[in-house]
C-alpha cells in the first residue's frame, strides 16, 4: 500500500478528532494519537515523540516509549540535538535530519549521538512546529536503522507536523484562556471584598485596586489575591476571637 493511501485518511481523522476537542486533557490525548499515527505511517519510523519549550524550558510530550523520553530530556539537559536544532534554527523546511548518529551525524552533536545509538536508535527526524507566541516545539520521529528517513518520509512527517502544531497552539491558547478567566474572577471577588469593607461600588473599587497596585508596584491580579488572603485570614481570626469568647463564657 502506498504511503499516500495511508497517510490522507490518518489526517483527515486527526482534523476531525481537533475539532471535536473541547479540553486541554482532549488536546492532549489528540496529541498522542499523532504522534502514533506518525509513527506508523511515517516509513522508517519507529517511535516518536514531541519536544515542547515555552520560556526556555524544554519538555517531552506524548513519547512512544520510555527510551524517546529520557532522549527528548538529554537533549534539553545538554543542549544539543536534532530537536533543539529544530526548535532553535530550523532550515526554511522546518526539517531537521540525523540521518546517521554513529557517522557523519555524530560530529554535529558529539555528546547526544553516542546515548542515542546507545538508546538503538540510528536515525532521527525532527520536524520544527510553531505552537504560538513564545512557544516552540518540535515532532521528533526515531529509527533503529540509518539513513531511514528518504524523501517521501519527510515530506509525510512534515504533514503530521502541522497538524501536532495546530494541536499545541490550540493546547497553549487554551491554557492562556484559562489563566485569564482565572485572574478575572479573582479581581471580581477583590472588587466584592472592598465594596463590602467601605461600602463603594464596582467601578470605585476597581479604581482602588488599580491605585494599590500602583502604590506597591504589583501586578492588578497580584494585588487582588493578596486581598482574597488577607480577606481569609481576617475571617479565621475572627472566628477565633468569637470562639475564645464563647468558651470563656
Amino acid at each position: 500500500m502506498e504511503t499516500s493511501d495511508v497517510l490522507l485518511p490518518t489526517l483527515r481523522r486527526a482534523a476531525q478528532d481537533l475539532v471535536a476537542q473541547r479540553t486541554i486533557r482532549d488536546l492532549e490525548l489528540t496529541l498522542d494519537a499523532i504522534v502514533n499515527a506518525a509513527v506508523q505511517t511515517v516509513p522508517g519510523a519507529d517511535d516518536g515523540g514531541v519536544s515542547f519549550t515555552d520560556g526556555g524550558t524544554v519538555t517531552s510530550r506524548s513519547p512512544t516509549s520510555d527510551a524517546v523520553n529520557r532522549l527528548d530530556r538529554l537533549q534539553s539537559e545538554l543542549h544539543e540535538g536534532p530537536c533543539i536544532s529544530a526548535i532553535d534554527d530550523a532550515p526554511e523546511d522546518g526539517i531537521v535530519l540525523a540521518g546517521d548518529l554513529d557517522g557523519d551525524d555524530a560530529h554535529r552533536w558529539p555528546r547526544f549521538a553516542p546515548q542515542a545509538v546507545e538508546a538503538g536508535y540510528g536515525s532521527i527526524l525532527s520536524v520544527g512546529l510553531d505552537a504560538g507566541p513564545g512557544a516552540r516545539a518540535a515532532l521528533n520521529l526515531y529509527s533503529a536503522q540509518p539513513h531511514a528517513f528518504a524523501v517521501d518520509a519527510r515530506i509525510t512527517a512534515g504533514l503530521f507536523g502541522v497538524q501536532a502544531a495546530l494541536l499545541l497552539y490550540g493546547s497553549t491558547q487554551a491554557g492562556v484562556l484559562v489563566r485569564a478567566v482565572d485572574s478575572r474572577d479573582v479581581i471580581g471577588q477583590a472588587k466584592g471584598i472592598l465594596m463590602e469593607r467601605f461600602g463603594v461600588d464596582d467601578d470605585e473599587a476597581f479604581q482602588m485596586l488599580v491605585r494599590s497596585s500602583q502604590d506597591i508596584n504589583m501586578k492588578l491580579v497580584d494585588c487582588a489575591r493578596w486581598l482574597q488572603k488577607e480577606a481569609i485570614e481576617h475571617r479565621r481570626r475572627s472566628r477565633e476571637t468569637t470562639d475564645n469568647i464563647d468558651n470563656d463564657n
